[in-house]
């Protein structure tokens, strides 16, 4: 490939590094974050030295990708610990970084709930999930939902499912770059957004699974390296004890006390149900980070992945808790951080939350500086648009072969297209998905997208989840049974997000008055829809169809539980 496409398919990553601020970015709203700062030239410097380190991956990668498997599963070469730290890259994503760092800044205790929510998914994904998604799998869940069922409609069902969730995600991720780039940079909006737009285009088609694997692991490294720096610096403040830095944050932060209590973010108890839930199975939905377990040679390597993200992962939630905090306690008393107001008497005053410069969700970034000057606010802000690289980049990817894969090769084709075929649709699609998010991102850049990474966990966790699950595991599930309940669970959850407060209230303006359904959270309704609705259309089939399908299920059962015939699937 020309130097040209390298430089870009590399710059691709790092532009990218914000987009994935956006799950609990937007979550924060970006109210505060169209200002600019100075450019600061320590980030550009480390934005282009992460760049040059990309060119050389992807450059690495293209030669070694030769055939579908390798552009979608990396060959299945991975090894279980290498995997473990690229979903740990992939899952430790700058919403996490900024947005959970940002919500204990604001909310204290109860900002833990996210990153307790993400985390408890892994053991499911570990326990139901991992092993037999290798055993059964090619490339996409998509294999595992439609092993014993038809392919045409659990396909179709499966890469709507999955469009959903990944078109979700992109939008927010595009406006959270857009708006993180815009500040940083001082760029306008619509040229940040088409920058990050054409660059991850380009950065997805040239990369590959490959090249996506080991950005997304030098990025964890960064980091859990970045943080862990941080988080040191904070309770070096306070003589590294977590009760001196609690008892100063409440001593500072406007909510006191209250800070060490949860209840504040979250106070309905229906509504914190339903957000855990959708939390934990939607993590076991996600296809960009299902995926990931087609990259490994075995179910065992499928295991070790996760054991080891899961390690990774709880490490770095407990980093961005030190750092929430750490923000409150160093930021708060300091105007230097905040747009400012002198009054009369020459007296300055702002609000401790509100006035942050970047918003609340720059917190972690601002709190660099506080805790290591502008090199260390350069490498972190530079570590902040590498982290969007990969999940961009898993994303489009998961995206992709939905189409490729389950619709064309699978539906379309009807398993006559060759794998080179395959690819260049994936290719098409890579690029037709950019220019979507690109214009949607322009079209929402005025909303507060939090509602949009809610339902993709909600979709997830209706639509994906049930239907994955039950095909492992329930002799009964029948065709109409899974594509019925799947669509079900995918329609109620949309259909609840835009009926509760923050759509209908927020961002419809309904004049109507107050929202039809009380939660911004659908998924325990909308999951209870999806799997009732899977048992009960499936019980009701007594065609020969269904009894077929679950004479099928005792071999399926037994690969998925011993990897028989499983050996090589990635290679295929």
């Amino acid at each position: 490939m020309r130097p040209t496409i390298r430089l870009m398919s590399g710059l691709a990553g790092l532009a990218a590094g914000l987009m994935l601020a956006a799950p609990v970015f937007a979550a924060g709203a970006i109210e505060g974050a169209t200002q600019t700062q100075p450019t600061n030239w320590h980030a550009i410097a480390m934005f282009v030295i992460f760049v040059i380190l990309t060119m050389g991956i992807t450059k690495w990668a293209a030669s070694r990708t030769k055939s579908a498997a390798d552009f979608y599963a990396a060959g299945g070469g991975i090894t279980g610990f290498q995997n473990g730290l690229a979903i740990a890259g992939d899952y430790m994503s700058a919403a996490s970084f900024l947005g959970i760092s940002g919500l204990v800044f604001t909310s204290g205790y109860d900002g833990l709930i996210y990153s307790v929510g993400w985390l408890v998914g892994w053991p499911v994904v570990l326990f139901l999930i991992a092993e037999r998604l290798r055993n059964l799998g090619k490339y996409t869940f998509a294999d595992v939902a439609s092993y014993r069922l038809q392919q045409t409609p659990i396909r179709m069902l499966s890469a709507i499912g999955t469009l959903t969730v990944v078109a979700f995600y992109l939008i927010a991720q595009m406006v959270g770059a857009g708006k993180l780039i815009q500040l940083l940079f001082g760029l306008p909006y619509l040229y940040a957004l088409i920058i990050v737009g054409v660059l991850m285009i380009l950065y997805v088609t040239f990369g590959g699974m490959l090249a996506t694997t080991w950005v997304q692991i030098i990025k964890a490294c960064m980091l859990l390296g970045g943080a862990t720096f941080m988080a040191l610096m904070v309770l070096h403040h306070f003589g590294y004890s977590p009760g001196a830095l609690f008892r100063a944050a409440t001593e500072v932060h406007p909510k006191g006390t209250a800070i060490m209590r949860p209840g504040s973010l979250v106070s309905k108890p229906l509504e914190t149900i339903s957000l855990g839930l959708a939390l934990m199975f939607g993590t076991a939905g996600l296809p960009h980070i299902l995926m990931r377990f087609f990259t490994v040679a075995d179910a065992k390597a499928a295991r070790k992945s996760v054991f080891y993200a899961t390690g990774f992962i709880g490490y770095f939630y407990i980093l961005t808790f030190i750092i929430g905090f750490g923000a409150i306690t160093l930021l708060m008393n300091d105007p230097s951080f905040y747009k400012t107001t002198v009054g009369p008497d020459g007296a300055v005053t702002y609000d401790k939350i509100k006035d942050l410069i970047g918003g609340t969700n720059m917190a972690a970034v601002d709190l660099s500086r506080a805790v290591g000057g502008d090199l260390f606010l350069g490498f972190i802000s530079a570590v902040a648009f590498a982290t969007i690289l990969a999940v961009v980049a898993g994303l489009t990817l998961a995206g992709a072969s939905a189409v490729s894969h389950d619709l064309y090769a699978s539906v379309i084709a009807r398993g006559r297209a060759s794998e080179a075929q395959e690819i260049k649709v994936s290719k098409v699609a890579t690029i037709v998905l950019g220019i979507i998010a690109i214009y949607l991102g322009y079209v929402f850049e005025q909303q507060n997208v939090a509602f949009m990474v809610g339902l993709a966990f909600a979709v997830a966790a209706s639509c994906n989840f049930p239907v994955l699950l039950l095909s492992m595991f329930w002799r009964g599930l029948t065709t109409k049974g899974a594509l019925i309940g799947g669509l079900l669970g995918l329609i109620s959850a949309v259909a609840l997000v835009v009926m509760g407060p923050t759509v209908w209230e927020k961002v419809l303006m309904n004049p109507a008055g107050s929202a039809p359904f009380p939660y911004d959270n659908p998924a325990l309704f909308s999951m209870a829809i999806a799997f009732v609705g899977i048992w009960l259309f499936s019980v009701l089939d007594r065609s020969q169809t269904a009894k077929n399908e679950a004479a099928a299920f005792e071999a399926q059962y037994v690969r998925s539980e011993t990897g028989l015939g499983a050996a090589g699937a990635a290679s295929h």
